[in-house]
């Protein structure tokens, strides 16, 4: 895909980095967040950058993501059939437990977790990809089919496993799910083809892919910030929200990299691709889990601030995973 030979060969250097770092960065966000808020006309007005950022932020998310090539991803049946399994049956499974067990008398931090763990990424998985020298083609094939997949599915997985904690409002959630999601994902349908008729093929994987991926990550940033401003007396009273957090959401780490590598095992993938099944299965798919918790729980704000901090945990998880990764290839070549 001519998309993942643009980031090999433009920006995947910077683009590590910058992931290094990303945990730090949604971190300062926070902070910067809760102290602007405290200025009160920031504070009152702040609510309403949210969902315009994500929006924006979305459009250029899914604007990179060549939807017409979603049958390449059948091309390694056996790949593809795998992950499916594993990020659309195996893991709300996992979830459900470990939600049950971890977060049921806390029913909003409950959502929140559910919303996060079930979407798979869309975009940073194909760096850690890279960095642990997997198969990032491999990786990138499966792109669209995990995002209509996520899209169509997450609705239904917020109220099997959330409806008995939260009171879900179905016109709200399909309300929440149009306007943040499927619009962003019909502007950039759009856009995407009257941009290539434009210019060509060549032209948009060398100028607005890149650009897009970089002005993306500003856009999360400002609905962070925004977020924070107006929500941040809400964390501030409830600074536990991280602590109870983070049990399951290592242990889902803990146990779908165990998984992952077994299933690897068996079905007798090489290194390569076992590590783009590890991490199409691991890495998770924040961003749009929250423009829709934003959409459609406007008045329940620890579900939104239970998908920004998840983050926080996941980057540096998924860091060390690769690291691992790259132990076990090393291990493989004596």
């Amino acid at each position: 895909m001519a998309r993942i030979k643009l980031q090999q060969k433009k920006g995947r250097i910077f683009m590590e980095e910058v992931n290094k770092f990303q945990s730090l960065i949604i971190f300062i966000m926070v902070l910067l967040g809760i102290l602007l808020g405290q200025i009160p006309l920031i504070q009152n007005y702040s609510e309403y950058l949210i969902m315009p950022a994500l929006m924006v932020m979305l459009f250029l998310v899914f604007i990179q993501i060549p939807l017409k090539e979603i049958g390449s991803s059948f091309k390694n049946i056996k790949f593809t059939l795998t992950a499916i399994v594993i990020n659309f049956v195996w893991t709300p499974l996992i979830v459900f437990v470990l939600g049950r067990l971890f977060l049921a008398n806390h029913p909003e931090l409950l959502i929140g977790f559910v919303m996060l763990m079930v979407t798979p990424c869309t975009d940073w998985y194909l760096i850690f990809t890279g960095i642990a020298k997997g198969n990032v083609a491999l990786g990138s094939s499966i792109l669209p089919l995990n995002l209509i997949l996520q899209l169509l599915l997450l609705p239904v997985y917020i109220l099997l496993i959330g409806k008995t904690s939260v009171d879900i409002n179905m016109i709200s959630l399909g309300k929440g799910v149009v306007f943040s999601l499927m619009v962003p994902l019909l502007c950039s349908i759009i856009a995407r083809k009257f941009i290539i008729n434009k210019i060509g093929q060549d032209k948009f994987n060398d100028t607005v892919v890149p650009k897009s991926c970089d002005y993306q990550g500003y856009f999360l940033n400002l609905a962070i910030i925004a977020m924070f401003a107006s929500q941040g007396k809400i964390l501030l009273n409830n600074l536990q929200i991280l602590l109870i957090l983070l049990i399951p959401v290592l242990l889902f780490f803990i146990i779908n990299f165990i998984f992952g590598r077994l299933v690897s095992k068996a079905i007798k993938l090489n290194y390569q691709d076992s590590v783009s099944l590890s991490l199409t299965t691991l890495a998770r798919n924040s961003p749009i889990a929250l423009a829709i918790a934003v959409a459609s729980f406007p008045d329940k704000p620890l579900i939104s601030l239970a998908l920004i901090i998840g983050p926080l945990i996941e980057l540096p998880v998924l860091f060390l995973i690769t690291k691992i990764l790259l132990f076990i290839k090393s291990k493989q070549k004596i």
